[in-house]
């Protein structure tokens, strides 16, 4: 857009101005807009979401390409004081090393994609609280992940407990497969009856007893050790760990990225407990949205404009106003030319952030953080009858030199991401290498999907015979490329929010946030339970 072709933005002046609408944006716009703040909240695109978003299959290359480097343009009139001192803004691109293959079905605007999968949505996880306490629930639709997850063990997937029945029925295990040995069953059900006599003795409504806690010095034990205490068995250890407690790296390697210990285990434990059963619709601890997660952003961006804040979409941040002694952050310097000023300036970790008193050169970007992504179209669901489901490769499952858990997640056509009769597939795993983590995708793409032979032909899409149950989906289109991770930061001058991380869920990066949110209004509450608009028919229970 030419700069004449922006609209001017009154007032000029807000406490907080964010830009970028992805999911940590969009939740401090919500917050600060209920803690009573004036917010201005942009965006370089013309959606909602940023590096959060759910884009048509055709956009989603472009979303890969950009955003480049944003050059300033000339401003429309003189700056509001002749004592800022302006500092140009760019944008970075945080994706690499994308690698495409196949054709997609046509048309393929009928594919919606998730930037940030794979993701989901524990029932009873803060994400859900806050959709709920903001109203943004009445924005977004969710349905069950209702094939629960598979465990990828010595070439066979095998089903993970995915019921409160399943877990916790010590009568009849919580098993991973029927046949194994009836001692290995009793060694599950009992760990499972310690870790459910802990959290109801720790818990808030103390239903257990004391003496069923699990000891301080258990409790900060590497999780890993903890678990061979209990005489868990390798393949056990590998669902609790992976499948469960979500650890991400190999904790029985000598030096673990992140060795999770007890107390967190425990902890995702009793989060994924808490989950099974919180609403009526949902069978099992997980939920996805409708159209996919960057449904998320928007709903709050709804609550957040009901709340008074302003939104101009496809309207970058070229430059900072800085004060003379480029101590202070007094506005930005719009696209259009114009300035804003405000108290507080948040961007979408897009920007590069100047470090003004040392240029920087990029020259640690090998030190950032690293998760390889994968997305497939494929033609017939991993388990039959199963449209939703998770699916976990622990480390060194697939080869010794996989440090990582791999995860994967089949979505169907009841989530409106494809059509009928077609599935997509968000596979990822942090690296520090980007070689080495785009080959573990492939190896775990090679190990679910079979390749579309040259000859396939489109109507053998719509093949049902059960003859062919036992054959794997054929891979129909696939992607895989490299993202960066960054943390959100806060320095004298301005925030910068966190990008997708590599977990599953989104704890790490409401934590992140509501750090941010306690920078910019130290005495505020975050999004409390009164901020939420009333609605009629206002109904907690349902996951819809």
């Amino acid at each position: 857009m030419a700069a004449h072709d922006y609209a001017t933005i009154e007032p000029t002046s807000f406490d907080v101005v964010i830009c970028g609408t992805g999911l940590p944006e969009s939740v401090l716009a919500a917050a600060c807009a209920a803690a009573g703040k004036t917010v201005l909240h942009v965006d370089p695109n013309p959606f909602y979401g940023s590096l959060y978003a759910s884009v048509p299959l055709p956009s989603l290359l472009p979303s890969f390409l950009s955003p480049g480097d944003a050059s300033p343009v000339p401003r429309l009139s003189p700056p509001t004081s002749d004592s800022h001192t302006v500092v140009d803004l760019h944008r970075r691109n945080i994706y690499s090393e994308v690698e495409t293959s196949g054709a997609a079905p046509e048309p393929s605007s009928r594919f919606t994609v998730d930037l940030v999968g794979p993701r989901v949505l524990y029932c009873a996880d803060e994400a859900v609280d806050l959709l709920l306490r903001s109203g943004g629930s009445h924005h977004v639709e969710v349905k069950s992940v209702e094939g629960g997850s598979l465990l990828y063990w010595e070439g066979q997937l095998y089903p993970v407990p995915v019921s409160q029945q399943d877990v916790f029925n010590f009568n009849d295990a919580a098993t991973l497969n029927r046949k194994e040995k009836l001692t290995e069953k009793n060694v599950l059900n009992r760990f499972f009856k310690l870790v459910k006599a802990h959290i109801a003795a720790a818990g808030e409504d103390g239903e257990g007893e004391a003496s069923d806690k699990i000891s301080e010095e258990d409790l900060d034990l590497p999780f890993v050790e903890y678990l061979k205490k209990q005489q868990l068995p390798p393949k056990m250890r590998a669902v609790v760990l992976y499948a469960i407690a979500l650890a991400d790296y190999d904790q029985d390697a000598d030096c673990c990225e992140k060795l999770l210990t007890t107390r967190e285990g425990i902890q995702t434990i009793a989060l994924y407990s808490s989950s099974i059963g919180r609403f009526a619709n949902a069978k099992g601890a997980f939920i996805y949205p409708m159209y996919g997660h960057g449904e998320l952003p928007q709903a709050f961006c709804r609550c957040a404009a009901v709340k008074g804040a302003l939104y101009v979409l496809q309207m970058p941040v070229s430059a900072l106003l800085m004060d003379e002694e480029r101590k202070n952050c007094l506005g930005a310097r719009l696209t259009s030319g114009q300035d804003i000023l405000c108290q507080q300036l948040i961007l979408d970790p897009s920007y590069k952030v100047p470090i003004l008193d040392a240029p920087s050169d990029g020259s640690d970007s090998n030190l950032l953080r690293k998760v390889a992504r994968g997305i497939c179209i494929i033609s017939k669901s991993v388990k039959q009858d199963s449209s939703n489901l998770q699916i976990v490769f622990p480390p060194k499952s697939l080869e010794e030199q996989q440090i990582a858990a791999i995860r994967v997640l089949q979505l169907g056509s009841n989530l409106a991401v494809c059509p009928p009769g077609m599935f997509m597939v968000y596979l990822s795993t942090p690296c520090a290498d980007t070689s080495t983590g785009k080959q573990c995708i492939k190896k775990a793409i090679d190990a679910l999907f079979a390749p579309m032979a040259s000859d396939y032909l489109e109507d053998h899409l719509e093949e049902t015979s059960e003859n062919n149950e036992d054959f794997k989906p054929t891979v129909i289109w696939s992607c895989v490329y490299v993202q960066e991770i960054t943390e959100g930061t806060s320095s004298s001058y301005l925030l910068s929010c966190p990008t997708p991380d590599e977990h599953l869920d989104y704890r790490s990066i409401l934590d992140s946030s509501k750090k941010l949110f306690a920078d910019i209004c130290p005495n505020e509450e975050f999004l409390p339970k009164n901020s939420a608009p009333v609605y009629a028919d206002d109904d907690s229970d349902s996951a819809e």
